[in-house]
């Protein structure tokens, strides 16, 4: 059984993903994981896949996405869907802030 828990954002482990990009995870139990990303204005997450499905919410900044047959510029407000194994690439056009939601966990990304 997965206790509740609560967690401060300083308490999350900032990791960095690729150059630019750091990670905190949030939080998780057992279905789902949640995910701050910061990214420094040029910095790319290349194209990839995961088995997980990913929702995500742009705090701050702007970011362009790219997913097969579809490329978008996203703003504060903005979210995303991203079934598991499609691929995706993201651009930050500016110093942004998102949230990535992984489900199922991204046991990857667990500090």
């Amino acid at each position: 059984m997965i206790e509740p828990k609560l967690q401060r954002n300083d308490e999350a482990k900032p990791v960095e993903m690729l150059p630019g990009i750091v990670r905190r995870t949030l939080n998780h139990g057992a279905n789902t994981s949640i995910h701050e990303i910061r990214m420094d204005a040029g910095a790319i997450v290349p194209d990839h896949t995961h088995p997980h499905e990913q929702t995500g919410y742009l705090v701050s900044g702007r970011i362009l996405f790219e997913m097969p047959g579809t490329t978008l510029e996203l703003g504060p407000g903005d979210s995303w869907l991203v079934p598991g194994e499609v691929h995706h690439k993201v651009t930050a056009l500016e110093p942004s802030i998102a949230v990535d939601i992984f489900s199922p966990v991204r046991e990857d990304y667990l500090d």
